[in-house]
């Protein structure tokens, strides 16, 4: 009988532990629950500005709670910092692992612009001023390798079979994993000058 008690109270703490698993892993979450913690925003930081329906919920629940402090640190900066007024530079957030760049440039034609990877770092961009068309794609769909991945500038050219295009304007930011395929800084019309600010994550 103490045996069989035993072996009871090892399942009951075995099933517990992968219960508490599932829970704190958003990998093995429902898309319900996924939505659910997206939609009540509290990763955000309180910043103001409504994430693109274009980002992929599950990578980022997975990215966030493996890096929360750095998450917290990308918002807080967007949050508290008055993105008109900053210069066209890099700026350190927490070293390699979390920096912002601010730039100014006229929105380009499509075809003088490569569709880009990453692998070592996560694109939160977010149009400060202007507006501009952003291609994105699923890696899945690349179709030919312009220019191999370089490591050092962590950056691969393609071409893709499918793509969508979303306009990117002040009222939403856009999040690229490197499962995304992204051809940002594209004209809306017309060529138009862009400000904008591009934080990067770095993926552990």
């Amino acid at each position: 009988m103490r045996k069989l008690i035993v072996i009871i109270m090892a399942l009951i703490s075995f099933f517990g532990l992968m219960g508490s698993k599932s829970t704190s892993d958003p990998s093995t979450w429902s898309n319900k629950k996924i939505d659910a913690w997206f939609a009540k925003n509290e990763w955000s930081g309180g910043w103001s500005v409504t994430p693109d329906a274009s980002i992929n919920k599950r990578e980022f629940a997975v990215s966030y709670f493996k890096n929360k402090e750095r998450w917290g640190k990308a918002f807080n900066f967007f949050k508290n910092t008055d993105l008109t007024k900053l210069e066209v530079k890099r700026y350190d957030i927490d070293g390699d692992n979390l920096f912002a760049t601010v730039s100014e440039y006229i929105s380009k034609n499509e075809e003088t612009t490569k569709f880009e990877v990453h692998r070592k770092y996560i694109d939160i961009q977010y149009v400060i001023s202007g507006k501009e068309v952003m291609n994105i794609a699923q890696l899945t769909s690349v179709k030919e390798v312009l220019m191999p991945y370089d490591a050092t500038k962590d950056i691969e050219f393609v071409t893709v079979n499918k793509l969508v295009s979303l306009k990117a304007t002040p009222d939403k930011f856009f999040i690229f994993f490197p499962v995304d395929v992204h051809r940002p800084g594209l004209k809306d019309g017309v060529n138009s000058p862009v400000r904008k600010v591009v934080i990067k994550l770095k993926v552990d």
